[in-house]
């Protein structure tokens, strides 16, 4: 090489040479619901507050067994056993797996609130309204006000135009070009380095979730600045609908309350081990498994008419959760969250019947995934 001359770096670029192709569902919705046996649309109450009643005597136990993790580890005998830094090491593990524990028990009270908002829980709607508001409060989720617009982003997933979360950024959003092979810019590619994209992955897993009712973070990029799920006048919601906006709005302001109260009563150090620190693993659990629900390589999203409801739904995935703790704790919310899109008022412990049923109508269209699911969270916020 002549060393006289000056050397350019070539940068990568984009291409989209050789990515898969895909056809859209034509399946008629008619169709998916014959499939399905009537009997599994059944919503049955008292089958359904016996699962309340379990996960509520779950955290009440665990709760119980926590008080006794400090007094243990600082217990002094004889020889001085459970002292030192050994002890303080075991005392951190437990309270550890307290986390742990509690966050995925948390986590389902979480999901039954929100089977609740979809008046799956019971067929009688005041229950499913009381269950729910009280569930959600309890882990800081405005009831009513995210039910509204859940509910507007199950009638519209996938839809570029009108779904209300997970909204994938297009190529004007990222100013990328049109042309077949886009230069990528050395900020993209710092973008793209493993310390960076884990700093943004934790973000996203802590703080996404109160970052889309504060801000709309991830939401439709139509709406204006400061759309939030706490202002009655957001236009997240119908004039008729801001008295229930106010009372999500007071659940919250009583569940502050009461952890001011536990605060000055125990001390806040004690309300950070025993809820703040599993209310942030449910936060994580729920950011965690909707962002693998919606968000795949091989899920589509679609424009103006080549949407319609069959296909947005279609356009979820299935993953093997956490195995046995998943569906245990977790309600099967990630196994089977496709049958939940085509219907939701299915309740959560016939998902599974009606899932085999179903898949064999929509066949290929039908997406599953059983990666161990960290593995896929990584890989799926760096492909996508």
């Amino acid at each position: 090489m002549n060393m006289g001359n000056s050397v350019k770096l070539s940068k990568p670029s984009y291409s989209e040479v050789g990515l898969p192709e895909f056809s859209p569902m034509i399946v008629p919705m008619n169709e998916i619901r014959r499939a399905i046996p009537p009997h599994l649309f059944k919503r049955d109450t008292i089958r359904s507050l016996l699962y309340l009643l379990r996960d509520l005597t779950m955290a009440a136990i665990v709760w119980r067994v926590a008080t006794y993790i400090d007094p243990c580890f600082h217990r002094t005998d004889v020889r001085g056993v459970l002292t030192g830094p050994i002890a303080e090491l075991g005392r951190w593990g437990a309270w550890c797996i307290y986390w742990w524990f509690q966050g995925l028990i948390f986590t389902g009270i979480w999901v039954i609130g929100h089977e609740c908002g979809h008046g799956a829980f019971s067929p009688h709607a005041w229950l499913n309204d009381i269950i729910g508001f009280a569930t959600h409060s309890f882990l800081w989720t405005p009831y009513f006000s995210w039910r509204i617009s859940h509910h507007r982003h199950h009638s519209n997933h996938a839809s570029m135009e009108r779904d209300e979360v997970y909204v994938p950024k297009t190529r004007t959003d990222l100013g990328i070009s049109h042309k077949p092979n886009h230069e990528i810019e050395w900020d993209e590619l710092f973008g793209d380095t493993p310390i960076y994209a884990l700093y943004m992955l934790i973000r996203q897993q802590l703080l996404a979730f109160p970052a889309y009712l504060l801000f709309n973070v991830s939401g439709q990029k139509y709406y204006p600045a400061w759309t939030n799920h706490f202002d009655p006048n957001s236009i997240l919601f119908q004039k008729s609908q801001r008295p229930l906006v106010l009372l999500s709005n007071f659940g919250l302001l009583l569940m502050a309350w009461s952890l001011i109260f536990a605060s000055r009563t125990y001390g806040m150090l004690e309300v950070v081990k025993y809820y703040t620190i599993p209310w942030l693993c449910v936060t994580h659990w729920f950011v965690m498994i909707t962002y693998l629900h919606h968000t795949d390589q091989s899920l589509p999203h679609y424009r103006g008419t080549t949407w319609n409801y069959q296909r947005g739904a279609a356009a979820t995935i299935d993953r093997s959760f956490l195995g046995w703790k998943g569906r245990f704790f977790l309600h099967d919310v990630a196994h089977y969250h496709v049958i939940h899109h085509f219907f939701t008022k299915i309740p959560w412990y016939n998902c599974e019947e009606a899932t085999r049923h179903f898949k064999t109508v929509i066949g290929e269209h039908y997406c599953y995934d059983d990666k161990p699911v960290f593995k896929t969270l990584w890989d799926t916020y760096n492909a996508c």
